[in-house]
């Protein structure tokens, strides 16, 4: 029979439930941080934002999540379950294909309760240094109790990263941009369309996020511009909404406050959004350089899970984004 393993797993998200989860399945001893009060990860809803809209001050207090309330699944229901935990809560009697966040936060405390997880979590605990010493792997936490911090050091023979990669936002580097007078925030901070009202919006990028929040928000704004850098966008106004244009790459931004794209038209905005993805980081995480990250690419891992001169000592769990 094999030896249990002490396992320390880094994040109470998707990835660390579900990674607990087989862990505990096969015998070892697991030990879970959660640096918040509760499960969830980039599933847990707060109407609090940063206090630096670009999330560039080193100093702000970072807020974890980057969900927006009316965000639902851009995946279906059926896809978003285990193979042998299907995600099958209803709401309202009707069993919707693509959920509201609040639906999936419930899913997993269902998870979380069903296969006994709870005792595993450590929560308000905030993982600050993984590093190898001899073989093991020391993690070093703070912990949150009453106001207070207390720090603390434990031995594990294997850690699991699976702290996510929706928390620190890549911001667009646009010519001009110093000089420009208007406002910009990422999405990231994004919560509601209510402070873009009667104003004149740039939504930069053209994923998921841009066109949930740029049709969001001509609901109030007095003009919604999306700007994608791909190379086949020409400036048209979309159907089946009056105020809403598409552009191609934004060419250069004026001390006057306007926006001119590479399309030849320009726009006087207000806003700059930027809905332009997020950056990996692992700040805890020493290993001389063994682990890097290179325009958002980790490794080098195998099968985008272990690092070959640390595993299996050392894994991650969540990192692609796409796949099939």
């Amino acid at each position: 029979m094999a030896r249990s393993l002490k396992v320390a797993v880094v994040g109470a998200g998707v990835s660390g439930l579900v990674t607990a989860r087989e862990l505990q399945r096969e015998g070892q001893q697991v030990v879970v941080y959660e640096k918040s009060n509760q499960i969830g990860g980039t599933w847990v809803y707060s109407p609090q934002v940063e206090s630096d809209p670009l999330s560039l001050d080193p100093k702000r207090e970072i807020v974890h999540s980057s969900l927006y309330y009316s965000l639902e699944t851009n995946l279906p229901r059926r896809l978003m379950g285990f193979s042998d935990y299907p995600f099958t809560i209803r709401k309202n009697g009707e069993l919707r294909t693509f959920p509201g966040h609040q639906e999936v936060l419930q899913f997993l405390n269902n998870f979380v309760q069903d296969f006994g997880l709870l005792d595993f979590i450590r929560f308000n605990t905030e993982v600050v240094r993984v590093e190898q010493q001899n073989d093991q792997w020391v993690v070093e936490s703070r912990r949150r109790t009453c106001d207070e911090l207390s720090s603390s050091e434990q031995i594990f023979e294997a850690v699991v990263v699976c702290n996510g990669h929706y928390t620190i936002p890549k911001v667009a580097d646009l010519p001009g941009i110093k000089s420009w007078p208007g406002k910009q925030i990422h999405s990231h901070n994004y919560r509601v369309p209510e402070p873009f009202r009667d104003q004149v919006v740039i939504v930069i990028g053209a994923g998921p996020s841009a066109m949930d929040i740029g049709q969001e928000i001509t609901k109030v704004a007095k003009e919604v511009h999306l700007s994608s850098r791909s190379p086949e966008i020409k400036v048209s106004k979309l159907e089946m909404f009056n105020n809403l244009w598409q552009h191609s790459k934004i060419e250069y931004c004026y001390e006057n406050g306007l926006v001119a794209f590479q399309d030849g038209t320009s726009v006087a905005a207000d806003i700059i959004l930027h809905c332009t993805g997020y950056k990996y980081d692992f700040n805890f995480l020493r290993t001389n350089g063994t682990v890097t990250i290179d325009d958002n690419r980790v490794g080098p891992l195998y099968k985008h899970v272990f690092p070959p001169e640390l595993a299996p000592g050392l894994s991650f769990v969540g990192l692609p984004y796409r796949g099939r």
